[in-house]
């Protein structure tokens, strides 16, 4: 990726720059992540209308949620190498444009086939949000600030599952799904070209300086391959939570809509009572930066596991009027201790290594939740939806002793 010069920040006019450029970073990564996140999970709201109206099985909903989040998944790793190759302000804003374009074309889908393709599409452009995104910001910003814009970015991907959903399910009350998904998408072109008119260039990754083997002792050699040897635990625990996690919200948020349709909501119902998760979720995700910080990691995951079981549950057997009102605080703990998860991943990799470590996990994690929509729906389908909603309750709970295997990351060890 592009490299820039080396700023003096005791000079003023430098140190301008580099807040004018610090803006533009924060302000691109998060724009892109409000519009990449909605649009994913858009398609949570898309799955009931395009089943009624192709007639789909769960197990082909299923599939088409897959479609657009394994392409995502599996295409990020790629992302950052074309980047590397042709410039991340380049890939980022063409990337967007696709993302967008995915639902122009959706509206004029007359078939599953033609909704796979597109799909597809859009999951070749949202691949190159996320290394590109936490790149830009984890490489813009340095220290203890890095840690708050990342929060800030992280929080940004939960604005746009809220908003983008909102939106859609607002405009389908006004006009028919086809024009109101191509809006969107209209609208996210036009935000690909501004991220391509401001997006600031990457500064480098640097390592930290380390001794030569001749100078180090015996005692730091065997100190520092222990130390490596538990930051590596550290992020395979991290990856195993990333996956379980993205396998129950994938689960859940695929079933949840038909589960509400049983229960006599209408579709759009539906869609405003998964809108109400993307709510909770995105104020738990803000909320769970200080609560991590407050009572620890291990014991914010397994309060977080243990009231993420029990309300899937209370979802499962409330009537529908209780279960609405359940759904912003099964949000909450759902989708909020993310930030724990997912903000923990730089604390257990080299500072040099942190775009691969997340290019890493988030290609296995989103590669889980791509797995998981058409895999449940296939359970549903045979064994039913309550079964498969206890099934995703019950690994809730058995990721809860994982959580005590997890020790203090790279900055807590270095406090220690």
């Amino acid at each position: 990726m592009t490299v820039t010069a080396s700023i003096d920040p005791d000079r003023p006019a430098d140190a301008a720059a580099t807040k004018s450029r610090e803006r533009r970073a924060l302000g691109v990564a998060s724009g892109a992540h409000v519009m990449h996140d909605g649009y994913t999970d858009l398609v949570w709201i898309a799955l009931p209308i395009w089943q009624a109206e192709f007639a789909l099985s769960y197990a082909a909903v299923g599939l088409l949620r897959m479609v657009y989040s394994g392409t995502l998944a599996a295409l990020q790793i790629p992302a950052s190498i074309v980047a590397e190759r042709i410039g991340a302000r380049t890939v980022l804003a063409v990337g967007t444009a696709l993302a967008g374009l995915c639902y122009c074309l959706a509206g004029l889908s007359d078939g599953f086939p033609w909704l796979v393709a597109f799909l597809f599409i859009g999951g070749l452009g949202a691949a190159t949000q996320h290394p590109i995104g936490s790149a830009l910001v984890t490489r813009t910003f340095t220290g203890t600030r890095a840690l708050t814009a990342f929060g800030t970015y992280n929080f940004a991907g939960d604005v746009g599952k809220v908003l983008i959903p909102a939106t859609a399910t607002t405009l389908i009350l006004f006009m028919p799904w086809r024009p109101a998904y191509a809006l969107l998408g209209l609208v996210g072109i036009a935000i690909a070209a501004a991220i391509f008119a401001v997006m600031p260039r990457l500064p480098p990754e640097t390592a930290p300086a380390a001794k030569a083997p001749e100078e180090s002792s015996a005692e730091e050699r065997t100190h520092a391959a222990g130390e490596t040897a538990r930051l590596r635990f550290g992020f395979r625990i991290l990856v195993a939570f990333g996956i379980a996690d993205s396998v129950v919200r994938g689960a859940f948020f695929v079933l949840l809509p038909f589960l509400l349709i049983g229960k006599g909501a209408a579709v759009t119902t539906a869609g405003f009572a998964l809108t109400l998760v993307f709510v909770g979720g995105a104020a738990g995700k803000l909320a769970y930066g200080w609560v991590g910080k407050w009572i620890g990691t291990p014991a914010t995951i397994v309060i977080s596991q243990a009231l993420t079981a029990a309300g899937i549950v209370a979802v499962l057997y409330l009537p529908l009027v209780a279960t609405i009102a359940v759904l912003p605080f099964l949000g909450v703990v759902l989708n909020g201790v993310t930030t724990v998860i997912y903000g923990s991943v730089p604390e257990y990799s080299a500072p040099e290594q942190r775009t691969r470590a997340l290019s890493v996990f988030y290609t296995i994690t989103i590669g889980a939740a791509a797995v998981a929509p058409p895999v449940s729906g296939l359970i549903g389908d045979f064994v039913g939806i309550h079964s498969t909603i206890i099934t995703v309750a019950v690994l809730t709970l058995l990721t809860i002793p994982l959580a005590f295997l997890l020790k203090g990351g790279r900055s807590q060890s270095a406090a220690a």
